[in-house]
């Protein structure tokens, strides 16, 4: 049997009735089945529920069905790099769906921008769960993981990131760095929201020598659900994010405190004074950008407490 060309992961926790639409739509890519395989990764807690639901996918014959103990994110692709049997592996995330023609477009970025593009990312579009509420602005959409860069295939600008769940590295380059950091990611439920874990193996892929190439050709469709669709969750998600900030690079951060801080005096000096408290981090607000400015000041009185307050006020 000849070696796959590429190889596409799925790392999903307890989300069987999601799971299903995902790999469906890498049955339907616009390859040989022969030039691809699927490898789930189930971090499920119940290992025989997993076993049963493994069966449902037996008639795909290049696909493999991995049940691993040790909860987390960044562990699971861990194991599904481990696994593979090709020199590429792309991730996509078990709430989501890839065009048909993503995976090729992901081969062919790597293959046109030769051995220098050690990760590609690509295009990332919105499955709205319910309508895009009027005060999410479009700076915000990264925050569900919305990737849309424009353009044509290129290495990417030191501005432009990519999401989780379309990323592809090269397998070896990938393992050089000693792939996922299991300290950033998710894991186990949705209680907590640390991410980094694919900025941060990038980072390092960089370091190394390798480039990143967007390529805008590759495209995933990825859920929004309505329970995201909050100013509540938002401001769940941009405290998380500071806080996986602070852990991937905690001695810049903590020497850039006192400029976070000041973000957050602009801020209350919008509010009127009575909100000038913490509870003008909470306040529903109506203006998009009010909004912005809001989930904006919170991360920064998160990055600003995680460095214990050193000298805020420029002393």
């Amino acid at each position: 049997m000849s070696m796959p060309r590429i190889t596409a992961a799925i790392c999903t926790y307890n989300r069987y009735d999601l799971l299903p639409r995902a790999i469906e739509s890498l049955t339907r890519q616009n390859l040989a089945t022969a030039d691809f395989e699927i490898i789930v990764v189930d971090n499920s807690p119940d290992h025989a529920r997993s076993q049963e639901i493994a069966l449902d996918y037996g008639g795909i014959e290049n696909l493999r069905w991995w049940s691993e103990k040790t909860p987390g994110l960044s562990n699971a692709r861990n194991v599904a790099t481990r696994l593979a049997a090709a020199p590429l592996i792309a991730f996509m995330d078990d709430d989501a769906a890839a065009a048909p023609g993503w995976l090729a477009a992901v081969m062919s970025a790597f293959a046109e921008f030769g051995d220098a593009a050690q990760i590609v990312g690509g295009r990332v579009d919105p499955l709205w769960a319910a309508p895009q509420p009027g005060w999410l602005s479009g700076n915000l959409l990264g925050y569900v993981s919305v990737v849309d860069w424009g353009g044509s295939a290129r290495f990417a600008a030191k501005t432009e990131w990519v999401a989780g769940t379309n990323v592809a590295f090269r397998v070896a380059a990938l393992e050089a760095v000693g792939g996922f950091s299991v300290h950033l990611g998710r894991s186990r439920g949705g209680q907590a929201l640390l991410s980094n874990d694919e900025n941060d193996v990038i980072e390092r892929m960089v370091a190394n020598g390798g480039r990143l190439v967007y390529a805008p050709a590759a495209i995933v469709e990825h859920l929004v659900p309505s329970e995201r669709l909050t100013q509540a969750w938002f401001r769940r998600r941009v405290a998380w994010q500071a806080v996986s900030d602070y852990l991937q690079d905690s001695g810049r951060m903590f020497e850039l405190a006192p400029q976070y801080w000041k973000g957050v005096t602009e801020f209350y000096a919008r509010l009127p004074p009575k909100y000038r408290t913490p509870r003008g981090f909470h306040i529903e607000q109506d203006d998009p950008e009010m909004f912005r400015m809001q989930i904006a000041a919170l991360y920064n009185f998160t990055v600003a407490l995680l460095s214990g307050f050193q000298d805020l006020d420029g002393d």
